[in-house]
Parts: structure tokens; C-alpha cells; sequence
């Protein structure tokens, strides 16, 4: 009896899970940023670690309370984290320069 796990291969790890490209490189369903949501609740196939800070993870967790208490919202933190990252992205297309995100994160660097 072989007590090894079987993990999935670099294949199922690795694989493409993002827009199709037609025959001359152009991307196909691309959302514009009038288009861009979360993907909400369902099975991801994709995973990220992204490390907080204690303050910024009570700061999330008061977010899901609020959100439940004040709005009738009952949602998990990653579907808030999902619904931000995809907020943050629609404005950096649409904005640029002017984005939040590049505001903030200059002035991160230059602080």
C-alpha cells in the first residue's frame, strides 16, 4: 500500500484560466470597466495568499459585520477582498493615472 498523497500535476496546476485569445492575439471577453465584478460566490479556480496585518484583518472583519448589521449583507471576507479588487481594477482602467490605486500607491512610495 503506498501511503504517498497524490498531488495534481504541473498540468492541472498551471493551467490557463483566463481569457481566450482569437487567431490574431485579440482578446476575447475581456471585461471593460463598466463590465468588471467580482466573481462572487462560487468555486475559484485560482488561489492567492496575500498576508495582512492584524489591524487591517479586524478592519475587514468590521467591514462583514457592518455589511451584515447595517446593509442585510451576509458575505464572507473573501467575497468582500474579490468585490474590492475588482472595484480597484475597473477605476485603474478607466482612471489610470488618476486611479485610486496608482494615487496611493506613489504616495506609499514616496513616503
Amino acid at each position: 500500500m503506498n501511503r504517498r498523497a497524490q498531488l495534481p500535476g504541473a498540468a492541472e496546476l498551471f493551467r490557463p484560466t483566463g481569457p481566450r485569445t482569437d487567431g490574431d492575439g485579440q482578446s476575447s471577453g475581456v471585461p471593460t470597466p463598466a463590465d468588471r465584478r467580482s466573481s462572487g460566490r462560487q468555486k475559484h479556480d485560482a488561489k492567492i495568499t496575500v498576508y495582512i496585518s492584524g489591524d487591517e484583518l479586524v478592519a475587514l472583519e468590521q467591514a462583514r459585520l457592518s455589511l451584515r448589521a447595517k446593509h442585510g449583507l451576509a458575505v464572507d471576507r473573501g467575497r468582500i477582498v474579490r468585490e474590492a479588487v475588482a472595484v480597484l481594477l475597473a477605476d485603474l482602467e478607466r482612471q489610470g493615472a488618476d486611479s485610486l490605486l496608482v494615487r496611493r500607491l506613489r504616495a506609499e512610495s514616496e513616503a
